[in-house]
């Protein structure tokens, strides 16, 4: 199977019913829906256009644009083409973006012509790409294709299949918090075995209507427009979460089913929702899913009280492999800081220092194996062999995630901390994700984070930097009670600062580095 009969497929079953409601440019922006045929045909007519311009089976094709109907006929339409789609956060600069498709060979670019400034800039950079598709209204001078034109003019039938479940159909880019970003490779067959594998425990049906405010860029939001359309369902495609009254009020209008997040996009929702003068309205959602980074065992919890009839799904996952684990909803109560287990069709387990096999509550490099691994590092074979290496039999190679966990004697992970995150102090090795959660549970706390800094005396010093809730005060001497009453003496916080807001990355991680000066 591959990726884009996931919409050819519902589109014969379900050609009337609504796959996508969003933002569509056209000759102005506004909101629309478009039924599973219209997607399918616009994106037929676009592959058409990309083959006319001779494109080739493997051929990349990025895509510059805000989460859009537009961005979703982009993704199959390059797929049906045989090509590979490089979608890239619209947020991204100028230089990035260039050294991106400069990285990936890109031979086309699909951007809205409201960054036609940037356009100009990047394409002094940019040798590979042969030729520009613009979406919307140009403001300025640019040259290129329309896309309205295209979809007007171009065939609205399938084009022929020229590609197998092996070949490459998109490069996602790491976020770059710790440097320059790497391209992710990932098949057809890594990326269907994936959707699979996730809409198989969500318990995905036709009837869900999922809500998506995460960039297309990173691979969690881009895999919602993908799995909805393996299922059959609707897909409500938001700009963003910059707005999260607008999106409250969007899960009560659409019914929403199925609501995606951060940690930051949930923090924000429950801080809303301590100071609504009413209950919202969300018994539609039936499902909740957090990955990027663990939630706080506190949010997860007072999640189900604004999702009462939601199930929390508590999620792990990396971009070179997408999906890793979740936690039944049911074990909530009784694992509730735990990640869950490998999702089907996968297996993990995890390494200690010697390469041995871990024992239960030992912490290690957690390892994945699955048809969902990436296939590697866009070229970049030496960063590819440290990650990618030999399994258990001869003829594997397995994914080191570079995440320490452990694990229990029923098979559930515990995350512990990125591998150079891990804080070394008074000769103890100390997990920020530990006492992170020990931070949450003080009333006041919106966000934390803890890092490690350089001290002469005990090798890192342990520090917190803390968000506060609107219109509440901490104290050092507050938070320190706390953690003296909660955590041995060897995790307690040197330094405890307060901040306004937390560094983060496009995806909403926070960006660990920036705290340690």
């Amino acid at each position: 199977m591959l990726l884009s009969d996931f919409l050819q497929n519902s589109a014969q079953r379900y050609p009337d019913k609504t796959a996508i409601v969003g933002a569509i440019y056209g000759p102005s922006l506004r909101e629309d829906r478009k039924t599973y045929k219209e997607l399918d045909e616009m994106s037929n007519s676009l592959a058409h256009a990309l083959l006319d311009r001779g494109l080739k089976k493997g051929d990349r094709v990025g895509v510059f644009l805000d989460n859009s109907i537009e961005s979703a006929i982009a993704v199959f339409g390059i797929l049906k083409a045989g090509g590979a789609f490089v979608v890239v956060n619209p947020q991204t600069k100028a230089q990035k973006l260039a050294f991106m498709l400069n990285n990936c060979q890109a031979r086309c670019l699909i951007i809205d012509q409201k960054y036609s400034r940037q356009i100009s800039t990047v394409a002094e950079q940019v040798l590979p790409v042969e030729s520009i598709i613009l979406c919307g209204n140009a403001q300025h001078s640019v040259e290129g294709l329309n896309l309205q034109n295209i979809l007007a003019e171009y065939p609205k039938n399938s084009p022929p299949r020229i590609c197998i479940d092996i070949d490459l159909a998109a490069i996602i880019y790491t976020s770059g918090s710790t440097g320059t970003p790497k391209g992710v490779t990932l098949t057809h067959l890594n990326m269907v075995s994936a959707a699979t594998s996730i809409t198989q425990y969500l318990e995905n049906i036709p009837s869900d209507i999922v809500l998506n405010v995460l960039p297309l860029a990173f691979d969690y939001g881009l895999y919602q427009l993908l799995m909805t359309c393996k299922f059959g369902g609707t897909l409500v495609l938001e700009k963003s979460f910059m707005y999260p009254y607008a999106v409250i009020k969007k899960i009560e209008q659409e019914k929403i089913t199925g609501f995606p997040g951060v940690p930051t996009t949930f923090a924000m929702m429950l801080q809303i929702a301590e100071r609504a003068a009413s209950p919202f309205n969300f018994d539609s959602v039936r499902y909740v899913t957090n990955t990027a980074a663990a939630l706080p065992s506190k949010h997860i919890l007072q999640l189900r009280d604004v999702f009462p009839k939601a199930k929390i799904y508590s999620m792990y996952g990396v971009t070179e492999c997408k999906r890793v684990s979740y936690l039944p909803p049911e074990e909530l109560d009784r694992r509730a800081t735990s990640v869950g287990r490998g999702m089907p069709n996968e297996e993990v387990y995890i390494v200690n220092e010697d390469g041995k096999l871990a024992k239960p509550g030992e912490i290690g490099e957690l390892v994945v194996r699955g048809p969902n691994v990436m296939k590697g590092y866009w070229g970049l074979p030496e960063e590819t062999d440290k990650v990618l290496r030999p399994g258990r039999y001869s003829w594997e190679k397995v994914l080191y995630t570079g995440d320490l966990f452990k694990m229990d004697a029923d098979g559930y992970l515990y995350f512990v901390a990125r591998k150079d995150d891990i804080i070394k102090s008074r000769g103890e090795k100390v997990s920020p994700k530990e006492v992170e959660n020990v931070l949450y549970e003080i009333d006041g706390v919106l966000e934390a984070a803890v890092v490690g800094v350089q001290d002469d005396i005990l090798g890192e010093a342990i520090k917190a930097i803390i968000v506060s809730k609107n219109g509440l005060v901490l104290s050092e001497k507050e938070v320190r009670g706390h953690c003296q009453r909660n955590l041995e003496g060897f995790m307690i916080p040197k330094i405890i600062e307060f901040a306004a807001s937390l560094p983060k990355t496009l995806t909403g991680k926070i960006r660990k580095a920036e705290l340690k000066v």
